[in-house]
């Protein structure tokens, strides 16, 4: 089960025991403790795409507080523009010397939002692998000696498209076998405040997911998104997974939710690195 912890400045984050034990540095974010104001209060990590905006000075400030509480300063970004499918993206290093850049400059060539896709895969040490989510859940993996990581964002779409059992498949092409992977499923819309068409209720049916699909009479069919890709872990051969108990939608105080919000909000992460 995912833990709260209380950081410098106020920073709140979920961290996992599961990943701790492999030696990573990670983190789920909150909202809670930032510089950003109004509908963006107060640890915003992203803008929606249209509409109203936060400073992106206040956003790169709430990156550097979060990245300094999980002790995590020096460590590059890399994240790609999310787009609800199943690409993931194999970040690996250019042949030394290509370009003559640091590994930060190639990252900021390659990995700044350039790329579309909803997935990263990385064995490059001290990378911060990024995913941004409001109601969306985040799936953190790692091999169990913390050399190659993964970061997933799994919207619906992305869950009955099948983006994490693709993560899983590029680690195992990095040489980490599933029943060597632990995972961390974030925050997330729950169940009870995900109601969904009959059309997508069906989306997960087709995708063997029908246990994740709760039935109400009389009213539209709820979605769990976290037992479906829990399923979809298990699945693929993952046994050691944590959990949480918390809701984006429900717990406002502790998330940004798109739903709830009606997209006038900010962005959580979700963050990993692999081990030197």
């Amino acid at each position: 089960m995912l833990q709260r912890t209380v950081h410098s400045h106020g920073v709140v984050t979920y961290q996992s025991p599961l990943l701790r034990a492999a030696g990573v540095v990670h983190a789920f974010s909150t909202r809670v403790g930032g510089v950003s104001a109004g509908v963006f209060a107060a640890l915003n990590l992203g803008n929606p795409g249209a509409g109203e905006k936060d400073a992106e000075a206040n956003i790169q400030e709430n990156y550097r507080r979060l990245q300094e509480a999980i002790v995590a300063a020096d460590m590059p970004r890399a994240w790609v523009k999310q787009v609800h499918g199943s690409s993931v993206e194999l970040i690996d290093p250019e042949p030394e010397g290509e370009y003559g850049e640091t590994p930060a400059a190639e990252l900021r060539d390659r990995y700044a939002g350039q790329i579309s896709a909803d997935g990263m895969v990385t064995a490059l040490p001290r990378v911060l692998l990024t995913i941004r989510v409001a109601d969306c859940v985040p799936v953190l993996l790692a091999a169990e000696d913390g050399r190659v990581v993964a970061a997933a964002h799994a919207g619906w779409r992305g869950v009955v498209a099948g983006v994490v059992e693709r993560a899983l498949r590029v680690m195992h092409e990095a040489g980490v076998n599933p029943d060597r992977v632990v995972a961390a499923i974030g925050p997330g819309i729950s169940a009870e405040h995900f109601e969904v068409g009959e059309e997508v209720a069906a989306e997960f049916v087709r995708a063997g997911l029908a246990a994740a699909v709760q039935s109400i009479a009389g009213n539209k069919p709820h979605v769990d998104l976290q037992a479906a890709v829990r399923r979809q872990l298990e699945r693929a051969g993952v046994t050691r997974i944590d959990g949480n108990d918390v809701c984006t939608f429900r717990d406002a105080g502790d998330f940004y939710s798109h739903r709830r919000e009606g997209g006038r909000t900010g962005r959580m992460a979700a963050m990993i690195a692999a081990r030197a």
